[in-house]
């Protein structure tokens, strides 16, 4: 018997024997379905988190989580998905501040500083997919969620700045994150990051509240976060570095503080300690969280429904529509080689939480491009939410 053999009979084992876990189960039920990566956890880094969500008559609620995967202490990058938390946080830091008359819809003006670190910073006080015209806290949240906007979510960070951002989540029960930058803009380097624009509320010619250029010099090393350098090589000005890419500044968010960053805004009766936030900043979020962009008025887009919708739909040609019943408030990153996608699932019927990631970047080279998202990533995301779909609508356990 050889040695590929043997191992991979132990890992069938390994799956099966899981008692008690029904992720585990499911994936060994469909493993057939789900290579190469079922096969290669480790390799493709893959960590999944499953919920179950229990009602009581009481109106409490109770969350049985499950995991699957490599080793949870593993630095991955969260790309996008570090929006939602600073989506709920914006909403937090203006209740926080109790300013009268001002609240998400309050036009929200950025401007640049004058010192020479904050170069690349640039301005905004107009935003022509706003049927006002203007930018605002609700308008960068349902741009945020509706297609992953990266300006919207930097302008948040700006405002908001690293050391609100992390100290809030811990706060709010999300311990081990680091939030540290901006995302998906150039010219900013670990310095220049620190610099955060001026911001104005207002309408019109009053200024409601206003602050102005921060030097946040906020840095977490995460001692506890293994893998800070990753790879082989990366790809810097067109040539080959052949050194493992530096993530140790970049930002991190693990797969537990996803599902609990979700859990606090979708279910917030399920946890002690939550985010600030009123009936009304839940109702924004969960909207924005569950539409597809076709639903959108404001703003309008011509993506497909499974545009950010990983699971479940990740893998279905574009045309695909989601049917009404099934909502997915959800957040995915995207970039690196690193796919995620942190959702609530339901159908109206049954209603359950994954989170869950995976490495597609077989040459361990960073920005050259080449990563297998359509062959591996998409596809996992894809048969394993709806494995998990299945799985609920045929009566799954309750413990």
């Amino acid at each position: 018997m050889t040695f590929r053999l043997i191992l991979l009979l132990c890992l069938v084992s390994t799956l099966t024997a899981q008692s008690g876990n029904p992720l585990a189960d499911v994936i060994a039920e469909h493993r057939a379905d789900f290579t190469p990566w079922v096969d290669q956890p480790d390799s493709f880094e893959v960590q999944v988190l499953y919920s179950q969500i229990d009602r009581q008559p009481d109106g409490s609620v109770r969350l049985h989580t499950y995991r699957w995967g490599a080793d949870s202490t593993q630095y991955f990058y969260p790309a996008s998905s570090v929006k939602m938390p600073v989506a709920a946080l914006a909403l937090q830091k203006l209740n926080e501040l109790g300013v009268v008359g001002m609240g998400p819809e309050t036009p929200m003006y950025t401007a640049t500083g004058g010192a020479p670190a904050s170069a690349p910073q640039t301005a905004v006080s107009r935003d022509t997919s706003s049927t006002t015209g203007l930018p605002s806290i609700a308008h960068y949240i349902r741009k945020i969620f509706l297609t992953s906007d990266n300006d919207a979510y930097n302008r948040l960070f700006e405002w908001l700045g690293p050391t609100y951002i992390n100290k809030a989540l811990r706060a709010a029960g999300v311990a081990g994150a680091r939030v540290q930058h901006r995302v998906g803009v150039p010219g900013f380097d670990d310095t220049t990051h620190a610099y955060l624009n001026p911001v104005r509320f207002g309408e019109g010619y009053e200024t409601l509240y206003q602050i102005g250029e921060r030097h946040d010099t906020y840095y977490d090393p995460l001692p506890g976060v293994a893998g800070q350098y990753r790879g082989v090589g990366y790809m810097s000005d067109d040539s080959l570095i052949h050194e493992p890419f530096d993530f140790s500044h970049k930002n991190y968010l693990s797969v537990r503080n996803l599902h609990d960053i979700l859990v606090r805004i979708v279910l917030p009766e399920a946890v002690k300690t939550s985010f600030q936030l009123t009936e009304s900043d839940y109702a924004l979020l969960r909207e924005a969280m569950s539409q597809r962009p076709r639903e959108s008025v404001s703003p309008r887009y011509d993506e497909p429904d499974n545009y950010v919708k990983f699971w479940i739909y990740g893998d279905e040609p574009e045309e695909t529509v989601i049917p009404d019943n099934v909502r997915i408030l959800n957040k995915v990153g995207w970039a690196y080689g690193y796919l995620t996608d942190a959702a609530y699932i339901t159908d109206g019927e049954v209603e359950f939480i994954l989170v869950g990631t995976i490495h597609t970047n077989a040459n361990r080279i960073y920005n050259d491009g080449v990563y297998e998202t359509d062959e591996v990533g998409m596809p996992f995301f894809g048969k394993l939410g709806r494995a998990m779909l299945e799985y609920e609508r045929r009566g799954r356990s309750r413990d």
